[in-house]
C-alpha cells in the first residue's frame, strides 16, 4: 500500500540533531555547516537562542538524493 506525502512526512519528520545528522551522513562539523550555507544541505530548525535541529525528512532527502 502506497503512503500519502502528509503521513510519510509525519513519520518521518522527527527532529534530529546535529550528532544525529553526522551519523547519517558522514561529514565534518565544518564540512555540513558549509553545506548549509552554500544550499546543499538543509537549513536548521532553530529550537533555541543556542539550540538548532533539522527535520528528519530532509536529511533523508539528502541521503536519497546522494548529496
Amino acid at each position: 500500500m502506497k503512503r500519502d506525502w502528509s503521513e510519510e512526512n509525519k513519520i518521518n519528520d522527527s527532529l534530529l540533531r546535529l550528532p544525529q545528522v553526522l551519523e547519517l551522513i558522514p561529514v565534518s562539523r565544518s564540512a555540513w555547516w558549509n553545506g548549509v550555507k552554500s544550499g546543499r544541505f538543509p537549513r536548521p530548525v532553530k529550537l533555541g537562542p543556542r539550540t538548532t535541529a533539522w527535520r528528519k525528512s530532509e536529511v533523508l532527502k539528502v541521503i536519497k538524493e546522494g548529496a
